[in-house]
């Protein structure tokens, strides 16, 4: 496999360097100069990423590419470039659909769309793969967990998950400003937040058979405070505001 990014941001960065902190992994990869400060110090952290003239010298050097520009200049990028029958493309693109992304890089024959995140720089986290892709998956499952699915919808809506990233820090951010407000130390507080947030992360994988509803239920204690703040936030009507919200994002996605 040549492996190459046509555009080079966030996800080309994290992609790369998780693959690239595996032992004895020697894929030669090549990038776009289109974002230059992330794309040198790729090149000069591994001697096996080379940066491109441009856009279509990616596509001249490389088998296999991965579409990571803007959503809002994709479609002029991609009508610009000449891809070949025989790319294996990967779409990295939320917003554009599989179908609209083949019409844009044909004759290529083999088009996906994978959705991984910035952690998987640090080999962590999930990436969701449509469709099932015998290539690619294995690349991804080397950098984390992998969810192939054969279906579009299943795709945007697993994609939307992806939009409470900020929102979670914000809550966090709230707890933790609440807590330094009655006096408690910056660090202390933030460390405390911190460690108790990532135990409970782990607490689907200790209960496999339990959905996170029945893990919710575990920890309201009747009559306690984690039940007082369940309550509250239901009777606010906090959680079906936020379905609305998915809900729109998910148009969003799909409309886009």
């Amino acid at each position: 496999m040549k492996l190459g990014f046509v555009g080079t941001g966030t996800l080309s960065s994290a992609i790369v360097t998780g693959l690239k902190s595996l032992p004895d992994e020697t894929t030669p990869v090549v990038v776009s100069p289109r974002n230059e400060e992330i794309a040198s110090e790729l090149a000069a952290r591994y001697p096996d990423v080379r940066i491109a003239a441009d856009n279509q010298a990616v596509l001249d050097q490389c088998d296999t590419v991965m579409l990571a520009v803007r959503p809002q200049i994709a479609r002029e990028v991609l009508k610009a470039l000449r891809f070949r029958p025989d790319h294996h493309v990967v779409s990295l693109i939320a917003t554009i659909s599989r179908e609209e992304i083949a019409g844009l890089v044909a004759p290529a024959a083999h088009v996906g769309k994978a959705l991984p995140m910035p952690m998987i720089a640090r080999l962590q986290g999930a990436t969701i793969i449509c469709p099932p892709d015998p290539i690619v998956a294995p690349l991804f499952g080397r950098l984390g967990d992998v969810i192939e699915v054969e279906d579009q919808g299943e795709f945007d809506a697993l994609s939307v998950v992806t939009a409470t990233y900020a929102s979670y820090f914000k809550y966090l951010d709230t707890i933790h400003t609440w807590v330094r407000s009655r006096g408690v130390a910056d660090d202390k507080s933030r460390a405390y937040i911190a460690s108790i947030y990532k135990a409970l992360a782990n607490a689907p994988d200790t209960a496999p058979g339990q959905d996170f509803m029945r893990l919710s239920q575990d920890y309201a204690t009747r009559g306690g405070i984690n039940e007082q703040v369940l309550r509250e936030l239901t009777e606010h009507g906090t959680f079906e505001t936020f379905a609305e919200i998915l809900g729109r994002v998910h148009q969003r996605i799909t409309r886009e």
